[in-house]
């Protein structure tokens, strides 16, 4: 029995990735509904049980455009493992962003970079995204429709997360869809409209029956490792995201990309 939880753990679960189309209600919202997918934590791989290499991701690429979204969102951990990526044989930022870079929306593809990114090279990797039409907001906000913001937070477990600074540029009136990696970052973030999504809590990456995640990075409560959060009248997506992370293990948190279609609350 427990090898075959392993070969499951292993080998089908990290593979069997869910689209999961979401209704998300904001306060307030005037707008048509809008068709925001995100897809976080892809830590592209290489590594013979990888699960995300570079063909699986074209293919979630091509998913993901298949859906019309309006925006999409990118909420980091491009990369995999820790350091130089080229040394270790991995795909680098350059062959990353080339198949992340043929994603498409309307209103733009925008990204804030996670701990593996810095750990590699920031820089880098936000120079890449870039030159393939990603844009990459760290501490940052862009109006993209007329009162409609992407606010992007820096990392919270690498010391890069300002959320004051980043809300700060959206005006009092104007819903924002504020994006970071790390959940932690709702911790210190003012009030704001509009909703937010984040990654790195990989759902666990296992999750047991009764407990939930097992193991959560970072400073966030491990209560908020997936789903929806409401912190402060804020919700929050905190999405499983696509890869793994240090072991190549999922056990009931199934990879995923999401597309929040908001809307109006109701009443």
């Amino acid at each position: 029995m427990l090898a075959l939880l392993a070969v499951y753990a292993v080998g089908v679960e990290p593979r069997w990735t869910a689209t999961r189309r979401i209704e998300a209600s904001v306060p307030g919202w005037s707008r048509p509904p809008l068709k925001v997918a995100v897809a976080s934590d892809w830590h592209i791989t290489r590594r013979p049980l990888g699960a995300m290499t570079l063909d699986r991701a074209a293919a979630i690429v091509a998913q993901i455009n298949a859906a019309n979204p309006d925006v999409v969102l990118l909420p980091g951990d491009f990369i995999a493992g820790d350091g130089d990526p080229a040394s270790r044989g991995e795909p680098d930022a350059q062959e990353i962003a080339a198949v992340l870079g043929k994603l498409r929306a309307p209103l733009g593809v925008y990204a804030v970079l996670g701990n593996h990114d810095w750990w590699a090279d920031g820089p880098a990797v936000a120079e890449a995204l870039k030159r393939r039409g990603i844009q990459v907001l760290e501490n940052d906000a862009r109006e993209i429709d007329a009162g409609l913001w992407v606010a992007g937070i820096g990392d919270h477990m690498t010391g890069h997360s300002n959320p004051v600074r980043t809300v700060a540029a959206v005006p009092p009136r104007a819903h924002a869809l504020v994006v970071m990696h790390d959940p932690a970052s709702l911790l210190d973030l003012p009030a704001v409209q509009g909703l937010a999504v984040a990654g790195h809590m990989h759902a666990g990456q296992v999750r047991l029956p009764g407990h939930g995640a097992l193991i959560t990075p970072g400073r966030a409560p491990r209560s908020w490792s997936y789903g929806w959060v409401d912190h402060r009248g804020l919700q929050a997506w905190v999405t499983s995201g696509l890869g793994t992370s240090i072991l190549p293990v999922r056990f009931n948190a199934r990879p995923e990309w999401v597309l929040l279609v908001v809307g109006a609350a109701a009443g």
